[in-house]
């Protein structure tokens, strides 16, 4: 019986060793925006609140245990039915807690609510199964899966859904709303920190909602303006009877044209799948889940269900040299 019981003991110190090693990608405890910050501050404060009340609660509670604790040769003690003073206090108590719960969470609701100040970068989110895209209105920017917003300007996110009920959660800028379809919601930050930040879906939404990953890359204003005016630019046409232009062919007059847009191919206007006009730039595919590599881009196109349960593209047995070509071709749109 030791041994299992020393066996246990080791077991739940190794879980608890686990979950202390980090890194924490997504942690929301090192918040990078003014939106974390204020959903933080919010946050430690209750907590703090909470370590008090507990330690009020649990040191009377051991108090009367120890106090009150039955002795030898004591008697019964006398039952008491009704102590007006100790029920009102015990009323009062709870309720002055809550005000001072309550108070600071509707400022910060408030003050959270998605609406950002002139001159915001807007963004509309649209939430697919089981990918984002993003639209920049105000830039003409359409892209998919990795979103680009400016160090220390404000930033709105105008969010919906295509399918179901998905949530948009980048921890680290503070950010978790559902998206509803036929339903705008907002979210309103100014990132402090220029990096990568990761992200996903926090609503389950179907069978690979744990591959419908995000990642939000804050930069410099100089870098992300470089960033907008290539991906408002149309990439470069490969060389003609390049391998390259022979995937342009097959993309054009394939079935990815069905799904997918590319600008500058006038035969390419799908709305299904995102938009693979920058494909080659990103460094993520598959809603962000799998690099974008050759071999990766390669083994998606010919079996994407098999790297993504559910997965709405269908696999596409194609020869060695077509599926060479096609991902040329897409690895060139920069």
């Amino acid at each position: 019986m030791r041994r299992h019981h020393l066996l246990l003991v080791l077991l739940l110190a190794a879980c608890t060793a686990t979950g202390c090693g980090g890194p924490f990608p997504q942690t929301t405890l090192a918040p990078r925006s003014d939106l974390g910050v204020a959903v933080d501050t919010l946050f430690t404060s209750i907590f703090w609140w909470a370590v008090v009340v507990f330690a009020i609660v649990e040191g009377l509670l051991l108090f009367v245990i120890v106090r009150y604790r039955r002795r030898e040769g004591g008697g019964r003690p006398s039952a008491l039915h009704g102590h007006t003073a100790l029920e009102i206090g015990w009323t009062l108590a709870p309720a002055l807690i809550l005000v001072f719960i309550a108070v600071p969470t509707m400022r910060t609701i408030f003050a959270t609510a998605g609406r950002a100040p002139e001159g915001a970068l807007r963004v509309e989110v649209v939430g697919h199964q089981w990918w984002w895209e993003y639209r920049y209105p105000d830039l003409g920017i359409v892209t998919a899966n990795e979103l680009y917003v400016p160090l220390g300007r404000p930033v709105q996110l105008e969010m919906t859904s295509a399918d179901v009920i998905h949530s948009f959660w980048a921890p680290a800028l503070g950010g978790k709303r559902d998206l509803t379809p036929g339903h705008v919601t907002r979210i309103a930050f100014t990132a402090d920190s220029a990096a990568e930040y990761s992200g996903q879906c926090a609503e389950f939404c179907g069978a690979s909602h744990a591959n419908m990953r995000l990642r939000v890359f804050v930069q410099p204003d100089s870098a992300f303006r470089a960033w907008v005016a290539r991906q408002q630019s149309q990439p470069a046409a490969p060389a003609p009877g390049s391998v390259g232009a022979r995937g342009q062919q097959l993309f054009a007059h394939g079935a990815c044209i069905a799904c997918h847009t590319i600008a500058g191919l006038p035969q390419a206007r799908g709305t299904i799948g995102p938009n693979l006009t920058h494909v080659g730039s990103r460094t993520m595919l598959a809603g962000a889940t799998i690099p974008n590599t050759a071999e990766y881009l390669r083994r998606w196109i010919a079996n994407a269900p098999g790297l993504k349960p559910g997965s709405l593209m269908p696999a596409m047995p194609l020869p060695d040299d077509q599926l060479a070509a096609l991902v040329a071709y897409l690895q060139s749109l920069q």
